[in-house]
């Protein structure tokens, strides 16, 4: 099946983007990978009148550091991540972008435009929930940050406003002796997961946790912060016992709805299992060991 008759703009500067999709109005879709938008164009699923290509914008691709921070530009590619050295300073970052679909979605497809996607089901959202993350936007008002946590508002819906667009992605580098991962499990590469756990721990010099981020994704219609799960093991030693409670509170905080990919059920017994890993890579990586993460294939 071939999508619907639209027409084609090809954007020469995001604001110039902006006011394209200002000037259009709700019929105009962005083009910034694809690998989204097209597959449900073609099967008519969607039908924008008008698109407006991103892709032959100059700079939007780029992973870059500073003393504090990792940026990358709103058309960096998930293989650009996996690949880049400076994003494997965070490894929470290259488990996710290594795992996503396949190569040719990853090679296509973008950081800034998963986000702006806002897939309940994506990877990218509970991964970078768990780093203190920024995204900054351009759109007809100017420039604005906002943090990731105010950045989801529901399934496939963002605090964007209208002919607004992602430029940056800022994540702020975690302190010594600080270990992550992402671990998503699937039936195979192409499809999503059936859950997805992301952990991002920091532990002083005596191995207590003094800090624990986690997300859930594909359980919610928005990735889950589980916050009695992170209370279980903030201030603890991690050892079987916390890291128990950890998995219980994060089972208890899921919401998943069955579907294609497995029962309701199913979903929060991979909660509790994939958390309890992501606990003991993360923590292991926070001791200096390097360990795989990644996804995990049925």
């Amino acid at each position: 099946m071939y999508s619907r008759p639209f027409h084609y703009h090809r954007a020469k500067s995001l604001a110039e983007a902006s006011a394209l999709l200002a000037q259009l109005g709700e019929g105009a879709r962005v083009l910034a990978g694809g690998q989204s938008l097209i597959p449900l164009m073609k099967l008519r699923l969607a039908s924008p009148t008008h698109l407006v290509d991103l892709n032959f914008i100059p700079k939007l691709s780029y992973v870059e550091k500073d003393s504090k921070t990792i940026r990358l530009g709103a058309m960096t590619s998930h293989t650009d991540i996996e690949s880049s050295a400076v994003a494997q300073e965070i490894p929470i970052l290259k488990d996710c972008a290594a795992g996503i679909a396949d190569v040719q979605v990853r090679n296509q497809g973008t950081l800034g435009g998963s986000l702006a996607e806002a897939d309940p089901s994506g990877d990218w959202g509970p991964v970078l929930l768990t780093l203190s993350t920024q995204v900054r936007a351009v759109g007809p008002q100017g420039e604005r940050t906002i943090q990731l946590s105010d950045f989801f508002v529901d399934a496939y819906t963002t605090s964007l406003g209208p002919g607004e667009l992602v430029r940056e992605v800022v994540v702020e580098i975690p302190p010594k002796n600080s270990g992550g991962a992402y671990l998503a499990f699937k039936r195979c590469a192409p499809v999503y997961a059936t859950a997805s756990v992301a952990v991002q721990l920091t532990l002083d010099d005596k191995n207590i946790c003094r800090e624990a981020r986690m997300a859930l994704g594909c359980v919610g219609l928005t990735a889950i912060r589980p916050g009695e799960a992170e209370r279980a093991l903030q201030g603890q030693t991690i050892n079987r016992t916390s890291i128990e409670a950890a998995a219980e509170a994060a089972r208890a905080a899921a919401d998943p709805q069955p579907d294609m990919r497995g029962s309701a059920e199913l979903k929060r017994e991979l909660v509790g299992v994939l958390l309890r890993r992501a606990i003991v890579i993360a923590v292991r990586r926070a001791r200096g060991e390097r360990v795989e993460g990644g996804h995990i294939y049925a």
